[in-house]
Protein backbone atom coordinates (compact mmCIF):
# COMPACT_ATOMS: atom_id res chain seq x y z
CA UNK A 1 0.00 0.00 0.00
CA UNK A 2 1.28 3.47 -0.89
CA UNK A 3 2.23 5.77 1.96
CA UNK A 4 -0.22 8.60 2.60
CA UNK A 5 0.89 11.95 1.15
CA UNK A 6 1.76 14.64 3.69
CA UNK A 7 1.04 18.34 3.56
CA UNK A 8 2.12 20.69 6.34
CA UNK A 9 1.41 24.37 6.80
CA UNK A 10 3.24 26.70 9.17
CA UNK A 11 0.63 29.29 10.14
CA UNK A 12 2.64 32.33 11.22
CA UNK A 13 0.15 35.04 10.30
CA UNK A 14 -2.93 35.98 12.26
CA UNK A 15 -4.53 37.76 9.31
CA UNK A 16 -8.05 36.77 8.28
CA UNK A 17 -7.22 36.24 4.60
CA UNK A 18 -4.17 34.14 5.43
CA UNK A 19 -6.17 32.01 7.91
CA UNK A 20 -8.74 31.61 5.13
CA UNK A 21 -6.01 30.38 2.75
CA UNK A 22 -4.42 28.05 5.33
CA UNK A 23 -7.69 26.34 6.22
CA UNK A 24 -8.88 26.19 2.60
CA UNK A 25 -5.68 24.34 1.68
CA UNK A 26 -5.78 22.18 4.81
CA UNK A 27 -9.38 21.07 4.38
CA UNK A 28 -8.90 20.53 0.64
CA UNK A 29 -5.81 18.38 1.15
CA UNK A 30 -7.48 16.41 3.95
CA UNK A 31 -10.50 15.80 1.70
CA UNK A 32 -8.07 14.29 -0.82
CA UNK A 33 -6.77 11.96 1.90
CA UNK A 34 -3.53 13.78 2.68
CA UNK A 35 -2.13 13.73 6.19
CA UNK A 36 -2.31 17.44 7.03
CA UNK A 37 -0.36 19.10 9.84
CA UNK A 38 -0.89 22.73 10.82
CA UNK A 39 1.77 24.32 13.03
CA UNK A 40 0.60 27.62 14.56
CA UNK A 41 3.25 30.03 15.73
CA UNK A 42 3.35 33.66 16.91
CA UNK A 43 0.44 35.63 15.39
CA UNK A 44 -1.02 32.38 14.05
CA UNK A 45 -1.68 31.32 17.65
CA UNK A 46 -4.39 34.00 17.73
CA UNK A 47 -6.49 31.84 15.38
CA UNK A 48 -6.56 28.87 17.74
CA UNK A 49 -7.14 30.60 21.07
CA UNK A 50 -10.12 29.28 22.98
CA UNK A 51 -11.19 32.81 23.86
CA UNK A 52 -12.16 34.52 20.63
CA UNK A 53 -12.16 38.17 21.73
CA UNK A 54 -9.89 40.60 23.54
CA UNK A 55 -8.81 38.82 26.74
CA UNK A 56 -5.98 39.13 29.20
CA UNK A 57 -4.36 35.71 28.58
CA UNK A 58 -0.85 34.88 29.63
CA UNK A 59 1.53 35.22 32.51
CA UNK A 60 2.89 38.64 33.37
CA UNK A 61 1.78 42.10 32.33
CA UNK A 62 3.48 42.25 28.91
CA UNK A 63 2.19 38.84 27.78
CA UNK A 64 -1.32 39.67 28.96
CA UNK A 65 -1.25 43.08 27.28
CA UNK A 66 0.09 41.66 24.01
CA UNK A 67 -2.54 38.90 23.94
CA UNK A 68 -5.25 41.47 24.65
CA UNK A 69 -4.08 43.59 21.70
CA UNK A 70 -4.06 40.56 19.37
CA UNK A 71 -7.75 40.08 20.11
CA UNK A 72 -8.48 36.42 19.29
CA UNK A 73 -10.16 34.91 16.23
CA UNK A 74 -13.05 37.40 16.27
CA UNK A 75 -10.59 40.22 15.62
CA UNK A 76 -8.36 38.90 12.84
CA UNK A 77 -7.40 41.81 10.57
CA UNK A 78 -7.14 41.66 6.82
CA UNK A 79 -3.50 41.75 5.67
CA UNK A 80 -4.24 44.68 3.31
CA UNK A 81 -7.01 47.25 3.27
CA UNK A 82 -8.24 46.37 6.76
CA UNK A 83 -10.16 49.67 7.15
CA UNK A 84 -10.18 49.63 10.93
CA UNK A 85 -11.41 46.03 11.12
CA UNK A 86 -14.32 46.43 8.68
CA UNK A 87 -12.77 44.48 5.79
CA UNK A 88 -12.90 40.99 7.39
CA UNK A 89 -16.63 41.53 7.97
CA UNK A 90 -17.11 42.64 4.36
CA UNK A 91 -15.00 39.76 3.01
CA UNK A 92 -16.90 37.25 5.14
CA UNK A 93 -20.17 38.70 3.88
CA UNK A 94 -19.02 38.37 0.27
CA UNK A 95 -17.98 34.77 0.89
CA UNK A 96 -21.35 33.89 2.41
CA UNK A 97 -23.24 35.71 -0.36
CA UNK A 98 -21.37 33.53 -2.89
CA UNK A 99 -21.80 30.30 -0.90
CA UNK A 100 -18.12 30.10 0.04
CA UNK A 101 -17.16 28.92 3.51
CA UNK A 102 -15.84 31.51 5.95
CA UNK A 103 -12.88 30.94 8.30
CA UNK A 104 -14.92 29.44 11.14
CA UNK A 105 -16.57 26.99 8.73
CA UNK A 106 -13.21 26.07 7.20
CA UNK A 107 -11.80 25.41 10.66
CA UNK A 108 -14.75 23.14 11.48
CA UNK A 109 -14.36 21.31 8.15
CA UNK A 110 -10.64 20.84 8.82
CA UNK A 111 -11.39 19.41 12.25
CA UNK A 112 -14.00 17.01 10.86
CA UNK A 113 -11.59 15.91 8.12
CA UNK A 114 -8.91 15.04 10.69
CA UNK A 115 -6.41 17.84 10.14
CA UNK A 116 -3.72 17.69 12.83
CA UNK A 117 -3.21 21.02 14.60
CA UNK A 118 -0.25 21.89 16.78
CA UNK A 119 0.77 24.99 18.72
CA UNK A 120 4.37 26.20 18.79
CA UNK A 121 5.93 25.72 22.19
CA UNK A 122 8.45 28.58 21.87
CA UNK A 123 5.90 31.18 20.73
CA UNK A 124 3.54 30.03 23.48
CA UNK A 125 6.24 30.50 26.11
CA UNK A 126 6.98 34.01 24.83
CA UNK A 127 3.27 34.91 24.86
CA UNK A 128 2.66 33.22 28.23
CA UNK A 129 0.19 30.72 26.74
CA UNK A 130 -0.32 27.04 27.50
CA UNK A 131 -2.37 24.18 26.00
CA UNK A 132 -5.44 25.15 28.04
CA UNK A 133 -5.54 28.52 26.25
CA UNK A 134 -6.10 26.86 22.86
CA UNK A 135 -9.12 25.18 21.33
CA UNK A 136 -9.48 21.55 22.39
CA UNK A 137 -8.65 20.26 18.90
CA UNK A 138 -4.98 21.23 19.27
CA UNK A 139 -3.27 17.84 19.49
CA UNK A 140 -0.20 19.08 21.28
CA UNK A 141 2.12 21.97 22.00
CA UNK A 142 5.35 21.05 20.23
CA UNK A 143 8.76 22.43 19.35
CA UNK A 144 10.28 22.88 15.92
CA UNK A 145 12.17 19.58 16.00
CA UNK A 146 8.97 17.61 16.59
CA UNK A 147 7.17 19.51 13.83
CA UNK A 148 10.03 18.80 11.41
CA UNK A 149 9.69 15.09 12.18
CA UNK A 150 5.93 15.25 11.55
CA UNK A 151 6.28 16.95 8.19
CA UNK A 152 9.24 14.88 6.98
CA UNK A 153 8.73 13.48 3.50
CA UNK A 154 5.87 15.81 2.65
CA UNK A 155 5.28 19.22 1.22
CA UNK A 156 5.40 22.28 3.48
CA UNK A 157 4.02 25.77 3.10
CA UNK A 158 4.57 28.90 5.19
CA UNK A 159 1.58 31.26 5.53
Amino acid sequence: MAEKKKFSIIVFSGDYDKAFAAFTLASGAAALNYEVNLFFTFFGLNIIKKRRGHTWLGKGFLSRFFNFLMGGRNNLPLSRLNFGGLSPVLLGGLAQKNNVAVVDELIEASIKLGVNMYACETAGVILGLNKDDYISEIKSVIGVATFLELQEGGQSLFI
